[in-house]
């Protein structure tokens, strides 16, 4: 093996032994992604043949954007030039015979959370607004099923504000919603001025094409997070995100792939591209001097298999549209393999969780009695 394959192999892992097959895809989506400059990757994930069951392989897209007008400009222009920007990606998506395809993190408008001014709140519309409306069209005319992240306004709750992430099926149903369970008070992730943690558990949605979970941005850090969706039965969990390279980009190739592995299941990570600025500029309490955007959104997206094994990644500076074949017949196979559900301590965890959330709860730490500290 020479450098460059050991270098891959240690990065990328090995997907059954072997390094990860690149796919052919159809000239009409390479031609969508030349005429409209988007990167455009496509690779398979295999599984060991089975006598018992059928290979189950599912076709996965992950998109990634940078928005398509100034964030001066009138918001609906701004609103539905995206939804124009990214119809082509989708529509390649979709000629590339894609199952399931899951957009980032507040796709429909800038990542403007930084600014802590209310007026970007008129983003936010119902789970059955313009932005669902658009992409159920093109949910059902590809026979494709859409994880669609936007800002939700709940009319039936006096019109509360959170992130959500709306699941239409195949037919351009509406599934379910899943809400952002984890908000960041970190830098200038300023969220929590437009909405707070969500309400909707850790659901997983079972589709024709296998069962989802949704897994937004910032509850990646969250080991916890992962966990309960793989308990309730997820075969692929979706992390739509807005990160930024000065803060996160270290982060991002690893907290994913440690889910997929000690969770038996594959995970697409979505981070959106390029540099939004920002009308007036702001601050965070962080020290800093005010400054008119976020950092640069690094893109990136690419997808963890439970076998260690993970795609390059998309481009840090492009829009793109990742595909991935996937057979989840490697979940189970790996959940044999390592037998992680068997051998963890959930009746341990679960006691010391209980007592944790007690007031009175006292660490259980055994002070050496040659440190001559008073108990």
């Amino acid at each position: 093996m020479d450098s460059r394959q050991e270098v891959s192999r240690l990065l990328l892992g090995l997907n059954c032994g072997r390094p990860l097959e690149r796919i052919h895809l159809p000239e009409v989506a390479t031609s969508l992604s030349a005429k409209h400059d988007f990167d455009m990757q496509a690779f398979s994930f295999n599984a060991e043949e089975e006598s018992l069951r059928q290979p189950r392989v599912v076709r996965v897209g992950l998109i990634q954007n940078s928005i398509a007008l100034p964030t001066s400009a009138l918001f609906l222009d701004q609103k539905r030039a995206i939804m124009e920007k990214v119809r082509p990606m989708i529509e390649a998506a979709g000629a590339a015979r894609v199952n399931i395809l899951c957009l980032q993190e507040a796709w429909m408008m800038p990542f403007a959370f930084c600014t802590r001014e209310k007026r970007w709140c008129e983003f936010a519309e119902p789970v059955d607004g313009e932005t669902i409306q658009f992409l159920q069209e093109l949910a059902q005319k590809y026979n494709m099923v859409i994880v669609s992240p936007i800002l939700e306004r709940d009319l039936n709750h006096g019109e509360t504000i959170w992130n959500t992430a709306v699941i239409i099926g195949n037919h351009g149903n509406i599934i379910g919603i899943h809400r952002k369970n984890h908000i960041p008070r970190v830098g200038d992730f300023n969220e929590s001025t437009y909405y707070m943690e969500g309400n909707t558990g850790h659901p997983v949605f079972e589709t024709t094409f296998g069962k989802i979970g949704v897994n937004i941005c910032y509850g990646r850090h969250h080991p916890l997070n992962w966990l309960a969706f793989g308990l309730n039965g997820a075969e692929i969990v979706f992390n739509p995100s807005a990160t930024v390279g000065e803060l996160s980009e270290p982060m991002w190739p690893i907290e994913a792939r440690n889910a997929a592995i000690s969770n038996s299941y594959f995970v697409g990570s979505i981070n959106r591209v390029g540099t939004e600025v920002f009308p007036n500029p702001f601050t965070s309490g962080d020290g800093k001097p005010q400054h008119p955007d976020f950092g640069h959104f690094y893109g990136s997206s690419h997808i963890s298999a439970p076998d260690a094994s993970c795609t390059p990644s998309l481009s840090r500076y492009r829009d793109g549209l990742l595909v991935s074949d996937m057979d989840l017949n490697l979940c189970r196979q790996l959940k044999d393999k390592w037998g992680f559900r068997m051998t963890a301590r959930y009746d341990m965890y679960s006691k010391l969780l209980s007592q944790y959330l007690k007031p009175g709860f006292s660490p259980q730490v055994i002070v050496d009695p040659a440190l001559g500290k008073r108990v």
